[in-house]
């Protein structure tokens, strides 16, 4: 689930309303459901109905849904709800200068695949403390080993058959990206630009807003990406 390497009948095509994420839109009202809508009204009963479509952990393939499932488990091994676990175990601990907020499905529960709006700010403390392995306001904020786990990247041979010809010899670990390069860099990314970028050789982190109208990597990643590594190289070689 945190690698994404469930087989799912659940695809990411965000301009098909019949798509997974299009159905999974309706059900938490993301979007206006459609006349006659007679489909699940909130994430847990639609979770359990997507169908499985060959062999799990064989292959990488972003979908949101397994977001979903995660802090459907967070919340459940904690005892909590998603909003309350982020606010005790990373909000307060990373000392955040303001609240966010989560869009909600009809029931109030959070959307976790793509909801939570925090200031920048707030999203660069975040990153900047993945690049000090968990160390912020004076102590261990996040588990140290959980951060090297990330950063030893996922399964090279499950990423390939995507072909994404732009991240060469990439990979997908924990929700994070493997970034293209020598740098060990790494990002959390969003369909529209938004991004936090750590590069751990140039000690960087970027943490950005986007709003671009293509809800696609591929459409900003070869203008993006190369301009993240020239910012790290300028600061190694100005540092």
């Amino acid at each position: 689930v945190m690698d994404m390497t469930t087989a799912l009948d659940f695809s990411e095509e965000y301009t098909d309303p019949t798509s997974g994420i299009g159905a999974m839109s309706n059900a938490l009202a993301l979007t206006p459901r459609p006349p006659g809508y007679a489909g699940p009204t909130d994430v847990y009963a639609f979770l359990p109905i997507i169908a499985k479509a060959g062999e799990h952990g064989e292959r990488f393939t972003y979908r949101t849904c397994n977001t979903e499932v995660l802090a459907w488990i967070v919340a459940r091994c904690a005892g909590q709800r998603l909003d309350q676990v982020l606010s005790e175990r990373i909000w307060q601990p990373l000392g955040m200068e303001q609240d966010a907020d989560f869009l909600i499905d009809p029931t109030g529960m959070p959307f976790a695949g793509g909801g939570l709006n925090p200031v920048l700010r707030d999203i660069a403390r975040f990153g900047e403390a993945m690049r000090l392995e968990g160390r912020a306001m004076g102590g261990q904020a996040i588990h140290a080993a959980a951060i090297e786990s990330i950063r030893a990247g996922g399964s090279k041979t499950a990423f390939a058959p995507n072909n994404y010809t732009w991240l060469p010899d990439c990979s997908y670990r924990s929700q994070w990206w493997m970034m293209p390069g020598n740098h060990g860099a790494y990002s959390a990314r969003g369909i529209h630009g938004q991004a936090i970028y750590v590069d751990p050789v140039a000690e960087m982190v970027i943490a950005r807003f986007g709003s671009h109208p293509i809800a696609a990597n591929s459409a900003f990643d070869p203008t993006s990406l190369p301009a993240y590594r020239a910012l790290a190289d300028h600061l190694i070689q100005n540092g």
